[in-house]
């Protein structure tokens, strides 16, 4: 099959290189893509957030199926445009994907499934943001209602700071602070038959031991050893079958990537929020264990047909993401910085480690920065200790003038297992 993925990060191209692996992938297509994509796919120029330019773009290719990679053009509806052409695509339309566009709708959502998540406010105005944050105490969770790629949440005691997130944000959903370690559980749906994906655990935090600014993601690991053996089991119980089902009866199907964000809680799983696409990191490392060919999987979730296949198979490996960021990431990145060492981790650690580029455009003959999180090192290993000195061992080898990286993705995880 032809396909044509929509997108420029490192998710994307984590979907392009896995899409490339695919013997059922004839010819690979990515729009607008990165220096990294390039080397797997066919790079074309779309404005991402224009839906008839997609499907003109994705006709014009004789695509077989569309996969939408971020949340913007999702909410934008691109994913309507493409199918009003008659081209099978991965991702939910414009008004299911306000489960991640609109925190207060996805809340809503959660309340009529009788999903288990945070208790939260919707407010909109100075006085109701005050009496929220009294009502449940530090520390203080605030979250921007609309889209803010992953950046739209202040986690703080500072009471100040919680007021001037709020402030900043034209409507925004306080809520209670979840306690315990925070899981992400990807799931493909139709609709109404829902796979889910082995679970990942990202790092938000800028800085070695989850200090500093929250980021869009600063690495991931996947398998979870901590993890209870029922988990997935028990969340597409409680959480993902009711939420893709409450969709379907809402009569706005949920057909594509649902993800949810969770807290393992003292009182036990609680939903912190919902996106409608993979995410960036986690997906570097899900993908990295997804031994099942992907793209029948996509398209079958794009027919509807995901109830036919056999269940998913996973690699034993496990796998550690280590995101390089530019300098003053996550203010105002500096770009055009050159990356020299990238041929250097292709030569000495495939297939065990391989880079996955985000923000890179080629400049000549060089590839150079072109945002704040610049690149995805990502390895596997027979176990975490491993993976993550693979990881490391490439990360070493790259520079990126002012660049940034923590040292402890997964250390934790990896000492206890």
């Amino acid at each position: 099959m032809k396909v044509l993925v929509i997108g420029n990060g490192a998710r994307e191209h984590a979907l392009c290189r896995s899409l490339s692996l695919d013997s059922d992938v004839t010819a690979l297509h990515c729009a607008p893509g990165n220096a990294g994509i390039a080397e797997v796919a066919e790079l074309h120029q779309v404005d991402a957030l224009d839906g008839p330019a997609v499907a003109a773009l994705a006709t014009e290719l004789g695509a077989d199926l569309v996969v939408v990679g971020p949340e913007a053009p999702l909410v934008a509806g691109v994913a309507d445009a493409v199918r009003a052409v008659g081209i099978p695509v991965f991702g939910p339309s414009g008004e299911a994907a306000r489960i991640e566009g609109s925190k207060a709708f996805a809340k809503d959502v959660m309340a009529g499934a009788g999903v288990p998540t945070a208790r939260s406010y919707v407010c909109t105005n100075a006085a109701e943001v005050a009496e929220a944050l009294d009502a449940f105490g530090a520390p203080y969770v605030v979250k921007d209602d609309g889209l803010a790629a992953g950046k739209g949440v202040v986690v703080t005691d500072d009471l100040d700071a919680a007021k001037a997130h709020a402030a900043a944000c034209e409507r925004v959903v306080i809520e209670e602070f979840l306690d315990g370690p925070e899981v992400s559980l990807f799931a493909i749906t139709d609709g109404e038959t829902v796979l889910p994906l082995q679970p990942a655990q990202d790092f938000k935090r800028a800085l070695d031991g989850d200090e500093g600014p929250n980021t869009g993601g600063m690495g991931a690991y996947s398998p979870l050893p901590w993890a209870e053996p029922k988990l997935v089991d028990e969340v597409l119980e409680t959480v993902l079958q009711p939420t893709v089902d409450e969709m379907r009866r809402r009569g706005t199907p949920f057909s594509g990537l649902l993800y949810a964000g969770l807290a393992i809680t003292s009182r036990g799983v609680r939903v912190i929020e919902f996106n409608a696409r993979f995410g960036d990191p986690e997906t570097q490392v899900v993908l990295a264990r997804l031994k099942t060919p992907l793209a029948r999987v996509l398209l079958a979730a794009a027919e509807g047909t995901l109830d036919d296949l056999p269940p998913l198979r996973w690699r034993e490996d496990a796998a550690v993401t280590v995101v390089i960021a530019s300098h003053n990431y996550p203010g105002s990145p500096r770009t055009g910085d050159p990356i020299t060492g990238l041929g250097t981790v292709a030569a000495e650690d495939a297939p065990h480690a391989y880079v996955l580029h985000a923000g890179t455009r080629r400049d000549g003959d060089a590839v150079v920065s072109a945002g704040g999180r610049v690149l995805s090192v990502t390895a596997t290993g027979k176990d975490l200790t491993e993976a993550r000195e693979r990881a490391y061992t490439a990360v070493a080898r790259i520079d990126l003038d002012g660049s940034q990286h923590r040292t402890d993705i997964a250390a934790k995880a990896a000492a206890e297992a």
